[in-house]
């Protein structure tokens, strides 16, 4: 099992609405870095766990946890021009960018701020908390993750 830090700005797609789609689960789509494509592509998969994390607002943090329930796909956002996130170099027969389905797991009794990540000696070294660190998808280590949990409360 890996584990895995996604971010999200909160007025774009909250862990809420994560919560309130059906069945819990949606498509993570829009993932326009290389590095974070790879990651989501070649090395996320079924049964990974997932910090969700709220980026670009005034108080980024983890707010919960998600599961993979769906590996890599070719994000078909791509392909629509009306979209955000269309990519004139990107066709079904020849996919730049993927997606994956996460599901809403739990959470957090108590939401664990970036500064909290920050002033917490043992994560000094995730990479969240890296200069010039700002990638959407970041994978986190086994301790890193027990213990960002073992923040928020569970």
């Amino acid at each position: 099992m890996n584990y895995w830090l996604f971010k999200s700005e909160p007025d774009t797609f909250s862990f809420d609405q994560l919560k309130a789609s059906k069945n819990r689960t949606e498509a993570w789509d829009g993932v326009r870095n290389y590095q974070a494509r790879n990651f989501m592509r070649d090395e996320v998969h079924c049964g990974d766990l997932v910090l969700f994390y709220h980026s670009s607002c005034a108080q980024p943090g983890v707010v919960g946890l998600a599961e993979v329930v769906r590996e890599a796909y070719p994000d078909h956002t791509s392909w629509d021009k009306q979209s955000d996130y269309y990519d004139p170099k990107s066709s079904q027969e020849n996919p730049r960018w993927f997606m994956v389905d996460i599901k809403w797991k739990k959470q957090f009794p108590h939401f664990v701020s970036l500064a909290e990540i920050k002033d917490t000696k043992a994560l000094q070294n995730m990479k969240l908390v890296q200069r010039g660190q700002r990638l959407s998808i970041q994978p986190v280590t086994k301790k890193e993750f027990e213990l960002i949990c073992s923040l928020g409360g569970l």
